[in-house]
C-alpha cells in the first residue's frame, strides 16, 4: 500500500512530504486508520533535540484522528471498519501499571512511544526506494494519510463530531486537562497556578474552569494571557521580581496546586514558594538540565511530581473531554489552526514562533 506522509530524515532538515510504502496490512490487534487530521505537539518537534535517541528517518505525529479502514485478527471487538477514532499513546496492556489503570506509566512507555518500538515490532514502512522508516512514534506515526495502530491506542467517537479537529484530545489536551481532573482531582474551592499558556497549559485552564477551580495563568506572551483570561483564569505576566507574592494575593494566600509546562527553573522555584503548605507542583515539560531548588521551596510539606499524559486512561478521559466541549465548557477547538499536510514546515515555523497554539495537519483527500 502506498500513501503520502511527512518524513523527518535528520534532526536538522525540514520535513519532506513523500510517498511511502506499507508492506503489509494490520496484524492481530492492529487497525489501519485513514487520518482525517493530526495535531502537532511540542513533543514531535523536540525530536530535533533528542540527542539521537529517536531513530531517524521516521514518520512522526501522535495526535491523530481518523476512520478505521481495516482491522487485523484479534483487534478490539469494540472497533470495526468505518468507526471514527481518536488515537492516543501506546502501552503494552500487560504490565502491572497497565493492569492497574495507569497506562501512561507502562513499563515499556519509552520504548513504545519515543524510541521506535520494541524489537518484535519491526517497522513495515519504507520510502519509495525501499529504505526503512520509523513507524511506531507513539504507536501511530500519524503525520500521514494513514496510520497503522494498535487497537488499544484508539478511542471510538461519535461519527457526527468534527473528526479532523479531535486529534489533540489524544495527547496535548489530555495532558493538561488530565493533570487537573485526574492527578490533582481539583474542584470547587481549590486554587491552581498554570505556568505556560500553550496548548497543554490552556487545556488545564479550561478543565480547571469547568471544575470550578480558581486559576492563575502565567506566561510572557500577552496574546496567550488574553486567551487564558477568556477561558477563566487570572492572567499574570511572567516577571523576574515579585511573582510569588502576586500569585499568593490572587489565590487567598497560596495555591494548592501548580502545573508547569515551561521547564523554567526560575518559574518553578517561584511557584513552589507560592504554594500553600502541602501544596503540589506537577511537571509535564521535559527538563533538559538539572533543576536547582532554592532553600525553603519544599518547606511545609510541599511536593513535586512528574505527570505523564495527564495520568489518563484515554478511553475514559477523551469521551469526558468531548462531553465538556459539547457543553461549551472545554473549547479546545479555539486553539486550533489547520494546515494541509503539505505545509507541515510552515506549521512548525508558526508553532516555534508562537503564531499558533495548536497546528492541526489535514492530509489531502485523494481518489484512491
Amino acid at each position: 500500500m502506498k500513501y503520502r506522509a511527512a518524513v523527518l530524515r535528520s534532526y536538522e532538515t525540514p520535513f519532506a512530504v513523500e510517498e511511502i510504502v506499507l508492506s503489509s496490512g494490520p496484524a492481530a490487534g492492529e487497525i489501519l486508520v485513514e487520518i482525517a487530521g493530526c495535531g502537532m505537539c511540542r513533543t514531535d518537534l523536540a525530536v530535533r533535540r533528542s540527542a539521537g535517541r529517536t531513530p531517524l528517518p521516521a514518520v512522526l505525529g501522535h495526535e491523530g484522528a481518523g476512520v478505521v479502514v481495516a482491522s487485523g485478527d484479534g483487534a478490539d471487538s469494540a472497533l470495526g471498519v468505518g468507526d471514527h477514532v481518536v488515537l492516543s499513546f501506546d502501552s503494552c496492556g500487560d504490565c502491572r501499571n497497565c493492569r492497574g489503570a495507569a497506562p501512561a506509566y507502562c513499563d515499556s512507555f519509552a520504548a513504545l512511544n519515543l524510541f521506535g518500538g520494541r524489537e518484535e515490532d519491526a517497522s513495515r514502512l519504507t520510502d519509495a526506494v525501499g529504505g526503512a522508516l520509523g513507524s511506531r512514534w507513539f504507536g501511530q506515526s500519524s503525520f500521514a494519510e494513514y496510520a497503522l495502530v494498535p487497537a488499544r491506542n484508539a478511542v471510538r467517537v461519535d461519527p457526527g463530531l468534527p473528526l479532523e479537529l479531535l486529534g489533540p484530545l489524544g495527547c496535548g489536551a489530555l495532558t493538561g486537562a488530565g493533570a487537573v481532573l485526574n492527578t490533582f482531582r481539583a474542584g470547587p474551592g481549590d486554587t491552581l497556578v498554570v505556568l505556560g499558556a500553550g496548548a497543554v497549559g490552556l487545556a488545564a485552564v479550561m478543565a480547571a474552569t469547568a471544575a470550578g477551580v480558581r486559576t492563575v495563568a502565567v506566561d510572557r506572551h500577552p496574546r496567550r494571557l488574553d486567551l487564558a483570561e477568556r477561558f477563566g483564569a487570572v492572567p499574570m505576566p511572567a516577571v523576574t521580581v515579585g511573582l510569588p507574592e502576586r500569585i499568593r494575593r490572587h489565590t487567598d494566600g497560596g495555591a494548592q496546586y501548580a502545573l508547569d509546562t515551561t521547564a523554567s527553573a526560575p518559574l518553578i522555584n517561584d511557584v513552589l514558594r507560592a504554594l500553600r503548605p502541602t501544596g503540589t507542583l506537577g511537571l509535564v515539560a521535559r527538563l533538559h538540565t538539572a533543576l536547582p531548588l532554592e532553600p525553603g521551596t519544599l518547606d511545609g510539606g510541599r511536593s513535586i511530581r512528574h505527570i505523564c499524559e495527564g495520568d489518563a486512561v484515554p478511553e475514559l478521559l477523551i469521551p469526558r473531554l468531548i462531553g465538556l466541549w459539547q457543553a461549551g465548557r472545554f473549547p479546545f477547538d479555539e486553539l486550533i489552526r489547520t494546515y494541509p499536510l503539505a505545509d507541515i514546515n510552515e506549521a512548525e515555523r508558526d508553532c516555534d514562533a508562537g503564531r499558533v497554539i495548536k497546528p492541526v495537519l489535514l492530509p489531502e483527500r485523494r481518489d484512491r
